[in-house]
């Protein structure tokens, strides 16, 4: 028989966010999973470099807007932190956050609203902890129309894209706007292991952690207008 022990295979997970409700529900919800652990919970971002010390989380649910320490200076001093530092999973209230594109590239791993629902939060812990980005929909549409109505990016910005080829292009423009490795696929006729690769080289060309981290650049270089 298998072994019954999944807690060394758990995806181990802490929530920070200053209502209680919220950390017990997304506690019990996650709990229930065989593949995921909740660690420890906490109330704000102070004290975040102990907590994560103690718990060794893989995944920290975090909440943007607390009280003392907001979840945007809580993800740098996390990612600071010595050695492999746990994933960022952003959540938040509103899809126009202020501070949606900081927290992209102070490096959290993905945004997600709170009022998604119970799978589609499973899932976002599942795909961050192995390693992919995930940002809500509304959320990136949020973020395209927002770019789109700022001033043409610097063409030093732009520069940074240079070494991509115009099929590498595509791919950052098509991840930029969301789609998943199979949506890619399909939109340009490739197999998904083909896309796969283009995001590996992405990410090696651009010197970037993870998905996320594209979106960010195709924002910030203009690659990305309100047409994709």
């Amino acid at each position: 028989m298998p072994s019954t022990d999944s807690s060394s295979s758990a995806v181990r997970v802490l929530i920070v966010d200053d209502q209680s409700m919220i950390r017990a529900g997304f506690a019990a919800l996650l709990d229930a999973q065989e593949d995921i652990e909740v660690v420890g919970t906490a109330d704000d971002g102070a004290g975040i470099t102990e907590v994560v010390r103690r718990t060794r989380p893989d995944v920290v649910l975090m909440d943007i807007r607390m009280p003392q320490v907001n979840g945007l200076d809580a993800t740098r001093t996390v990612l600071s932190m010595p050695g492999v530092p746990p994933r960022i999973l952003m959540l938040t209230t509103f899809d126009a956050d202020e501070y949606v594109f900081s927290a992209l590239r102070a490096g959290a791993s993905g945004f997600l609203l709170k009022d998604a629902a119970p799978e589609e939060l499973i899932h976002a812990v599942r795909v961050v902890a192995g390693g992919e980005a995930l940002l809500s929909p509304r959320i990136t549409r949020t973020l395209i129309a927002d770019y789109a109505a700022r001033p043409a990016a610097p063409q030093q910005h732009r520069s940074v894209l240079s070494a991509l080829t115009d099929r590498e292009l595509e791919v950052t423009r098509l991840v930029a706007r969301g789609l998943s490795n199979a949506e890619i696929a399909a939109e340009l006729y490739l197999a998904e292991q083909t896309v796969k690769t283009h995001v590996s080289r992405i990410l090696g060309k651009l010197r970037l952690r993870d998905r996320t981290q594209i979106v960010v650049t195709a924002y910030e270089s203009g690659l990305v207008n309100a047409g994709g």
